[in-house]
């Protein structure tokens, strides 16, 4: 079990503080752990002492979580749907961002 500051995603890991001497808490208490299970962390992948960082497709910041605008992006860019198949990983899509799309079913 991984303390309330560490946030796990199958193989995405988030220490998240308020304070900066709290991060460095929070940061020794998780490698403390990995150390203990014998875990390993990639250093290209690892990013440290950031305000603001993009995980599973989304921006998480001090604010709070947005949607990564690369993805939105990504979407809008997308040609019209010509078969269901499409429609379908279209509608998927959009299904992944629901929560920051305002009324989505009715627009729908």
């Amino acid at each position: 079990m991984m303390h309330k500051e560490i946030k796990v995603y199958v193989d995405d890991m988030i220490a998240k503080s308020k304070e900066g001497e709290d991060h460095l808490v929070n940061l020794k208490r998780l490698f403390d752990r990995l150390k203990k299970y014998k875990l390993r962390l990639n250093p290209t992948k690892c990013t440290f002492g950031v305000k603001s960082g993009k995980l599973l497709g989304f921006v998480v910041s001090e604010k709070g979580i947005e949607v990564d605008p690369d993805k939105v992006k990504a979407i809008m860019e997308l040609p019209p749907p010509s078969i269901v198949r499409e429609g379908r990983s279209f509608l998927g899509r959009l299904n992944y961002i629901e929560h920051f799309i305002a009324n989505l079913t009715y627009k729908c």
